[in-house]
């Protein structure tokens, strides 16, 4: 059973009683107009951009404007440009959907504004205790200059019309390749999808996955990574067009599970199966599922540059993302699909009831069916993986 859209938002979206700060910065940010800077490559995502706008304009007279991205890279950039011109005020950028490297970035060159966080009223849904995944990106402090937003962790699909018991793990993975060749592929790592399947698999492999906490220096990588160029080398001769080309994304992945030209795709969003199976996009046999030792998660954060223009509609959005009622519609697989960020104990009665009145799908697992949260490692790994793969399997 699904909520009516008008009764899920009403008891999140009502004006709470707001500290005088707060009420400034409201009214601050009527009428302006929030440049959100967000990867655009999920037309869910763009969907659900597009009615937040709506939203957000008719109760706080905020609109955004979604610069779509194919890589956040390309809005640090533009920060980094602007401040190299002496551009500190009236940027380009009032928002960037952001995690890991490019959080590190901006974060060492002082090119975010805040902190902000302890100054949204819907943080208090947020679990802020020390070391929580509200709280750390990629192993990096947030420190208050990021609010989060969505939750991703890695799943793997597949079709069960032709799969009926999917290896559960990196090593029976490659046993399953090799008894079906050419039915399995990963995106291009030079894609955020392909390099997480990598990190996935070097987490699992790794002789200590402690290390991966820290920044990789040569030697911590070289013996870290030993292992998985090994199992690599043993996949690769099995994968779809032996493993010589690759799908560009995600989403050309999933269409070619749909297709069946091979037998899984993978996401770093558990409902993201589901939803596609709503939308007609994979047949109603895929299941997601998670590897038995965990997946690798983490939550996705807005920043805000130190010269957004419009630093108070700014807030307001992220302010607005993380309203109970928000996050509900975020995690409704016929919308987004997307889990809560929130903390189930800091939610009210009717906030409860509106996650419970969500609709379920088979292609759809369980908190309990995903396993434990691996933690990211630190940014400088995945930025070495790419490199180290580039130069091994594609020079």
């Amino acid at each position: 059973m699904r909520l009516p859209l008008l009764a899920t938002l009403a008891f999140g979206l009502a004006a709470p009683a707001l500290a005088g700060g707060w009420d400034d910065t409201v009214a601050a940010a009527r009428g302006q107009t929030v440049y959100w800077n967000a990867w655009g490559g999920d037309e869910r995502t763009n969907d659900f951009i597009a009615w937040a706008s709506g939203a957000l304009q008719t109760q706080y007279g905020v609109t955004i404007n979604h610069v779509k991205l194919s890589d956040t890279a390309e809005a640090v950039t533009r920060v980094i440009a602007e401040k190299a011109a002496g551009q500190a005020e009236d940027g380009s950028v009032d928002l960037i959907w952001i995690n890991g490297a490019n959080f590190l970035s901006m974060k060492e060159q002082g090119l975010l504004h805040g902190p902000f966080l302890q100054n949204l009223p819907n943080a208090r849904y947020l679990d802020l205790s020390e070391g929580s995944a509200a709280v750390v990106d990629f192993t990096i402090p947030t420190e208050g200059y990021e609010s989060p937003w969505r939750l991703a962790k890695f799943v793997l699909t597949r079709d069960s019309a032709r799969v009926a018991e999917p290896p559960r793990s990196m090593a029976a993975l490659l046993d399953w390749a090799k008894a079906n060749p050419g039915r399995f592929t990963h995106p291009a790592v030079t894609n955020f999808m392909g390099s997480t399947f990598l990190k996935q698999a070097l987490i699992e492999l790794a002789p200590d996955p402690s290390v991966l906490q820290a920044e990789a220096t040569d030697e911590a990588f070289s013996a870290a990574t030993e292992p998985l160029w090994t199992w690599y080398d043993a996949l690769r001769p099995n994968l779809w067009r032996e493993g010589v080309t690759f799908p560009e994304n995600e989403s050309v992945l999933q269409q070619m599970l749909n297709d069946g030209e091979v037998d899984f795709a993978m996401a770093f969003d558990p409902a993201a199966a589901a939803a596609a199976v709503e939308r007609g996009l994979l047949p109603e046999t895929v299941r997601s599922y998670a590897p038995e030792a965990g997946s690798i998660g983490n939550i996705s954060f807005v920043a805000i540059p130190f010269n957004a223009a419009h630093k108070e509609g700014a807030m307001v959005v992220a302010n607005f993302l993380l309203d109970p009622a928000v996050q509900a519609r975020a995690q409704d697989i016929t919308v987004l699909g997307s889990y809560s960020v929130l903390d189930p104990a800091k939610l009210d009665a009717a906030a409860k009831a509106a996650f419970d009145a969500l609709p379920d799908s088979p292609a759809l697992p369980s908190n309990e069916a995903l396993g434990p949260t691996l933690g990211e490692p630190h940014p400088s790994w995945m930025t070495r993986l790419a490199e180290d793969w580039a130069r091994r399997y594609t020079e």
